[in-house]
């Protein structure tokens, strides 16, 4: 077992105010310890993910791309053209994360590579945060490296604790994740010690608590390519709140118990079913049948449900 072994929040800022170091700092030598590599083997590593996210977002940004189901594609790039133009309604940062979170999740949907950060449904955020902080403040790759290996220990813990499915939990285990990531990197990357970096990562996922999973025609687009780009706005808000030393005053482990409570409360048809939400809405229905899916209502579902797990009450 590595010596720097974790399995809650609560640990790794123990560990971080022992030895002195960020939180990306108890991530990497966890690294180390569990593949028995160098600081630079594992860091290299870590690049090249950085390398893919970058390349999704260059191609979700600049060319003509579209889902298979014609539902999504090309919203990242209208972004993009609006922000170019000074038109954009938000902060400079801001503006750069939502195109980019857009166009990586717009790039999923079409078939291309991404990573999963910590789902495929939730690609974009992570990146978008990170390339646009990297664009607007000038930061190095390698803060941009820290602030992975920063998320990967939020992405940890919420996997150990809990399920980073929607069919699981909803939404709020994919989106919500992945902004209390994107939260943590930016806030590492900016200079935020352990403790504050703790703090956005529990402010975005209690902002997005209860976020319901309902895709249209239950494919990754309608309404998650959007939902990528709330959730990286939401991680910028967060890691403002955190750097400026507003307290989230209940724990992260904690926020991630009641993400587990809220979700298991949630019916079927808010868990990727396709039964219900945004997915059951009569446009939503008929944009499914146009393009081949039958969808589920809940009475459907229910009957689904029965026959397959007979005890479910």
């Amino acid at each position: 077992m590595t010596r720097y072994n974790f399995q809650s929040m609560a640990e790794i800022l123990q560990i971080a105010a022992d030895e002195g170091l960020t939180l990306a700092g108890v991530v990497i030598r966890y690294q180390e310890d569990l593949e028995g590599k160098s600081r630079e083997e594992v860091r290299r590593a870590m690049g090249e993910r950085l390398a893919v996210m970058r390349a999704a977002a260059r191609k979700g940004l600049h060319e003509d791309i579209r889902s298979p189901s014609g539902l999504v594609g090309g919203g990242g790039k209208l972004l993009e053209e609006r922000r170019l133009a000074g038109q954009s309604l938000c902060a400079a940062t801001t503006a750069r994360a939502i195109a980019m979170a857009m166009a990586v999740a717009e790039v999923n949907a079409s078939m291309g590579r991404v990573v999963a950060a910590p789902t495929a449904g939730s690609c974009g955020i992570l990146p978008g945060v990170l390339l646009a902080l990297e664009a607007e403040k000038g930061l190095e790759e390698d803060l941009l490296i820290d602030g992975l290996f920063a998320a990967a220990g939020i992405g940890m813990v919420a996997a150990g604790q809990a399920s980073l499915s929607g069919a699981a939990l909803g939404c709020q285990a994919e989106v919500g994740v992945a902004a209390a990531m994107a939260a943590a990197a930016a806030v590492e990357m900016t200079g935020g010690d352990a403790v504050q970096t703790a703090n956005a990562a529990g402010v975005a996922l209690q902002g997005l608590m209860g976020l319901v999973c309902d895709p249209v025609g239950g494919l990754v687009e309608v309404p998650c390519v959007m939902r990528n780009a709330m959730g990286a706005a939401q991680a910028l808000v967060a890691a403002d709140i955190a750097l400026a030393g507003v307290q989230c005053y209940i724990p992260f482990d904690e926020i991630v118990a009641a993400m587990v409570q809220v979700g298991r409360a949630l019916p079927p048809e808010l868990r990727e079913t396709g039964a219900g939400g945004i997915a059951a809405c009569p446009t939503a229905r008929k944009l499914a049948r146009q393009i081949g899916i039958k969808t589920l209502d809940k009475d459907s579902l229910q009957e689904n449900l029965s026959v397959a797990s007979p005890d479910i009450p």
